[in-house]
């Protein structure tokens, strides 16, 4: 792989990471939405990612050249789980029996989900970083 597809790669990572993370956060911040601009309870949004193998003309001529993948979002999907009920009678979305429906967003899972995104876009940004360096180290011993 050339140095200009490890940045594409890295680059696509920290693209779809930062999307994922801004879909998680929207799940936390509407954890406890019970009504929403299209009626019932927030839906917990997932965001899917696809590869996208990185293949130069070069790479197509080398019998055993290493062909990395970029990352792309392929769709934000809406999670069908069924809403949470809680029985809360005063709340003004509670229905005759008491019970309101809850978003189907776990706290706990999205808090996981952010970490894994997070730790993610870091291994990214470090990627870039060995890269430049690489790049520097090559340039020195072409000085020297």
């Amino acid at each position: 792989m050339n140095i200009s597809g490890a940045f594409a790669v890295s680059a696509s990572g920290l693209s779809a990471h930062r999307l994922r993370m801004d879909v998680i956060s929207a799940n936390l911040a509407n954890a406890q939405s019970t009504s929403t601009s299209e009626g019932g309870p927030y839906q917990r949004q997932d965001v899917v990612l696809q590869a996208v193998p990185q293949v130069g003309f070069e790479d197509l001529l080398a019998s055993e050249s290493d062909h990395g993948s970029a990352v792309k979002v392929a769709r934000i999907v809406t999670d069908q789980t069924p809403f949470r009920r809680s029985y809360d009678p005063g709340h003004p979305h509670a229905g005759d029996d008491g019970y309101v429906a809850m978003p189907n967003v776990n706290t706990v899972t999205e808090m996981v989900d952010l970490m894994s995104a997070t730790r993610a876009y870091e291994a990214n940004v470090a990627a870039i970083s060995a890269t430049k360096r690489v790049l520097q180290a090559a340039l020195e011993i072409g000085q020297g």
